[in-house]
């Protein structure tokens, strides 16, 4: 053996003992460290991937369904409140017609001005219930009807009441005592009919009153007075009237 022959044994021992046993590609020795490094690049280019792919259109698709059912959520609350404003004005109008019907009730009427002479009449003899056999009665002595109902437009009951109450006026007259005619006003005021007394005026009777063939001698107690006045009854008008009102105030303007 030759000193080159030792030589080369030994280079060729020293190359394969430092040449690497990982493998090459792309001139980078792949080496557990270099190859950790690769797959974590590409394990984030594969979640970003995922992310833009996949995690994005579903996150989009979900906030897409969340605003309808928002969107639906509010309709159906809206719906709910809307209901509820219908059962509230639903109520409403039942009170208020209940009201109206309440109100309407107080004020006179076609049947109630066709009754109001026999009321009247009744309302007269009651108050003579209470005294004797032989006492001086009261009598309705004059009911006259002063013409047909007219629209109330001279605001005599305040602006509010123009072109929406009609009045019937009735000029009237009784005679009795202070105490019967007291009390025949009184229950007058019950009556069911809104009326309204105006033009009062009263005075003495100065002739004695006869009654059956005789004549009374009235003392103190029996004094007898003579009541005129005119009664008002009120009615509202009804839907025509108030249109013919109108067109009347229209046609003066």
């Amino acid at each position: 053996m030759t000193v080159g022959d030792d030589f080369d044994f030994v280079e060729d021992t020293q190359f394969e003992t430092t040449s690497s046993s990982y493998p090459v590609a792309f001139g980078i020795t792949l080496t557990p460290k270099v190859i950790g490094l690769i797959l974590g690049v590409l394990g984030v280019a594969g979640a970003a991937y995922m992310l833009m792919n996949f995690v994005m259109p579903a996150w989009d698709n979900f906030q897409q369904q969340q605003t309808k059912q928002n969107e639906l959520q509010q309709t159906i609350d809206q719906k709910k409140t809307y209901i509820k404003q219908i059962d509230k004005v639903q109520q409403e109008q039942a009170l208020a017609k209940q009201q109206q019907i309440q109100v309407l009730a107080l004020f006179a009427n076609e049947k109630t001005l066709d009754t109001l002479l026999l009321d009247l009449n009744r309302l007269v003899e009651s108050s003579n219930t209470q005294v004797s056999a032989d006492a001086v009665k009261a009598k309705l002595k004059k009911y006259v009807p002063t013409g047909k109902a007219e629209p109330i437009t001279d605001g005599s009951f305040g602006p509010l009441v123009n072109g929406k109450l009609k009045r019937s006026s009735i000029n009237i007259e009784i005679i009795g005592t202070y105490e019967q005619t007291q009390l025949i006003f009184r229950n007058i005021e019950r009556l069911q009919p809104l009326l309204i007394v105006k033009d009062y005026q009263s005075s003495l009777v100065p002739e004695p009153t006869t009654q059956q063939d005789k004549v009374i001698v009235r003392g103190v107690q029996a004094t007898l007075i003579s009541t005129s006045f005119q009664l008002q009854a009120l009615m509202p008008l009804s839907h025509e009237e108030v249109a013919v009102v109108k067109a009347v105030k229209s046609n003066i303007k």
